[in-house]
């Protein structure tokens, strides 16, 4: 993988670490929090899908080892990318 470049938890996708959602294990306290803080790290497209997939299937608890607060999935709600009509 390339420098920067982080791969979705969820669908797999290879992207610049930019266009992903990030959640963090805070190191010492193991708090749930998004895109701040030092600790083990998640990365998730920004899409709804790949949000309830994961939510669905636990797999952000499995990743950062802790529990996920139901919480955390309703903050990360309003950050999704809206859906492109083709």
């Amino acid at each position: 993988m390339l420098p920067n470049y982080r791969r979705c938890i969820c669908c797999r996708k290879v992207a610049p670490k930019a266009e992903f959602l990030r959640i963090v294990r805070l190191h010492p306290s193991h708090e749930i929090a998004i895109d701040t803080g030092m600790g083990r790290s998640a990365y998730l497209c920004p899409t709804a899908d790949c949000l309830k997939a994961v939510q669905k299937k636990d797999r952000l608890s499995r990743v950062l080892k802790a529990p996920v607060p139901p919480e955390i999935y309703q903050t990360l709600q309003p950050s999704l990318q809206p859906k492109t009509k083709i």
